[in-house]
């Protein structure tokens, strides 16, 4: 499995990640989906030859606040490492950033694997979260 940047933004294989994981309501407006890609602080792949096994996307200012938008590895090469390979190389990326952050879904799965890789929920921290939809 190689990481590297995702320069190169390839909608066929974005709406077929999107769609196997799950994650229709982005691929309803395809252009949008492509704009927040362009404009990410950084988007990693994970490929394995020629083949896209998952996907991170950033955003943020890279220096106080990276916010890992979206992380995405299709169903079947789930929980072979591939999504702690791709978040990792976020957290290396950003070493000295003081908030890394994420939103997530609130299962026992999820949460166990955001805190292994040393995240706590805004709770434990004395935070709380707001989203607007």
């Amino acid at each position: 499995m190689e990481i590297r940047e995702y320069t190169e933004y390839r909608e066929e294989e974005i709406l077929r990640l999107y769609t196997e994981v799950g994650w229709t309501a982005y691929t309803k407006d395809m252009s949008a989906l492509e704009q927040g890609y362009k404009h990410s602080l950084l988007v990693l792949s994970a490929y394995e030859n020629e083949e896209l096994l998952g996907i991170v996307r950033a955003v943020g200012d890279g220096h106080t606040i990276v916010f890992v938008q979206d992380i995405l590895v299709f169903p079947e090469k789930q929980r072979q490492g591939v999504g702690t390979a791709l978040l990792k190389a976020v957290l290396d990326r950003y070493p000295d950033v003081r908030q890394i952050e994420l939103v997530t879904d609130n299962t026992p799965k999820t949460v166990a694997f955001y805190k292994s890789l040393g995240f706590s929920e805004l709770s434990e921290i004395g935070c709380c979260g707001f989203v607007r939809c």
